[in-house]
């Protein structure tokens, strides 16, 4: 099923009555399905010396971040506001995990002010750092030794980390600067569905670390081996061994630990494939349009979920609520209101026969859903709720509004550069001497 069985059972039950106390559209998570997820994979590694970093990008809640760390997962963030929220959802200290990417002076004070692990993206970074972290990791970027896929691209196209021939001198840099606790990082693919890929990235952090090792004595803590744990967004798609993911990771770990005699950590930073299948968008059809194709436009669109125009191929299966079979199929794109063409949640889909006032779920939107939303044409983002394992239904963000939210930074204090006044003062200032003051008015 597209979603959990759970999840599916209460919102055929409950949906029309969800949709009429809150409107549409939202996203809905069942807070079951997302703490299942969770609980699989930490017991897929049990036994490891391994720690899950949740990626907060995925979906960046307050309210579900609280439920991730409870279950004891860290935090990967990788801004100012992703820092923000791991603090709140009480996450500090090596529980957060920051990846820099084209990083400011401000981030990287204010990661290490919360004494998180540092995760530097580019070598030159590194004379950036207000002081040394505590902890300093770097992304490695293999270039032509692997694939990729099409999400990330291809590794030598990738803006993310630092060559092989980089990595000594950037090891050596931050010992100079005084880090002592090291580690190191790598995600080389994205929503990945064999574990081929990603026992291969662990293998290939294992051998750096003994290189590491051999050449400057340093010990890794810990090998990031990344997100890239995929879920099967078509009923066709298969699922990730996860079982087979963590027999692959012990093997390797134990092999290097026979070998070497050390036995670092292993994280990963899974946010798409604990979340992702546990949210639904909810929308209603609003329109019936007949043009040189069918489209049913409904009340959300590509600003509530942006995945399917932003990736090539991206897809999310669509259903019709109460769907018994009796409609006829009928191809139709299913659109929302932007004045982009490529405004479109599902393309030349076979859906039963639409009408106006149908609701329609748009599957495994847990991960870079809202989390993705954009305001242009001034459309404004939906509510998040949440399915409680007791079967209530809470709002967790409210729905913007025009005024409350986008007009928000439309108010603020007058602020008048004139580059043509003296020493760049504002208009009815003028310098005397030393002192710049507003003349007395003439009489």
């Amino acid at each position: 099923m597209p979603i959990g069985q759970h999840f599916n059972a209460q919102l055929e039950r409950h949906l029309p009555a969800i949709a009429e106390h809150y409107g549409t559209p939202f996203h809905i998570y069942d807070e079951r399905g997302i703490n299942d997820a969770a609980g699989r994979l930490l017991s897929a590694f049990e036994g490891l010396p391994f720690h899950e970093y949740y990626a907060v990008k995925a979906l960046p809640n307050l309210t579900v971040l609280r439920m991730l760390r409870e279950r004891g997962l860290g935090m990967e963030c990788s801004s100012l506001a992703e820092l923000e929220l791991a603090r709140d959802a009480g996450a500090i200290g090596d529980e957060v995990f920051f990846t820099s990417n084209n990083t400011t002076r401000e981030e990287f004070a204010a990661a290490i002010e919360m004494d998180a692990i540092v995760n530097i993206d580019d070598i030159s970074l590194i004379e950036k750092l207000p002081r040394a972290p505590s902890i300093v990791s770097f992304r490695f970027n293999p270039g032509p030794e692997r694939v990729g896929d099409r999400l990330i691209g291809s590794p030598r196209e990738a803006k993310f980390g630092l060559r092989r021939d980089q990595l000594l001198a950037a090891y050596e840099r931050a010992r100079e600067l005084g880090t002592e606790r090291f580690g190191l990082h790598a995600m080389i693919a994205s929503n990945v569905l064999s574990v081929e890929p990603l026992l291969a990235t662990v293998a290939m952090l294992l051998e750096i670390e003994e290189q590491l090792q051999r050449t400057l004595g340093i010990s890794l803590e810990f090998i990031n081996a990344g997100g890239g744990l995929g879920i099967p967004y078509r009923p066709t798609d298969s699922r990730l061994d996860l079982g087979a993911l963590g027999r692959g990771a012990r093997e390797l770990l134990e092999s290097h630990s026979f070998r070497t005699g050390r036995r670092p950590k292993l994280f990963l930073e899974s946010g798409r494939f604990i979340s992702g299948p546990h949210g639904v968008l909810v929308t209603r059809v609003i329109n019936r349009l007949s043009k040189w194709r069918e489209y049913a436009g409904v009340d959300a669109g590509i600003a509530a979920l942006l995945r399917t125009a932003m990736y090539p191929d991206a897809y999310h299966h669509v259903t019709l609520h109460g769907d018994r079979g009796e409609r006829r199929l009928q191809r139709v794109d299913v659109v929302g209101s932007l004045c982009e063409n490529n405004d479109k949640l599902a393309i030349q889909r076979p859906l039963p026969e639409l009408r106006e006032g149908d609701l329609l779920l748009v599957h495994d939107t847990g991960a870079h859903g809202l989390a993705m939303g954009f305001n242009y044409n001034g459309r404004l983002r939906p509510q998040e709720l949440l399915l409680r394992s007791d079967g209530s239904v809470e709002l967790i963000r409210r729905r913007e509004e025009v005024r409350r939210d986008y007009f928000a930074t439309l108010q603020f204090e007058a602020d008048v550069f004139d580059p043509s006044a003296p020493s760049g003062l504002p208009p009815g200032v003028e310098r005397i001497g030393d002192d710049a003051r507003t003349p007395a008015p003439v009489s």
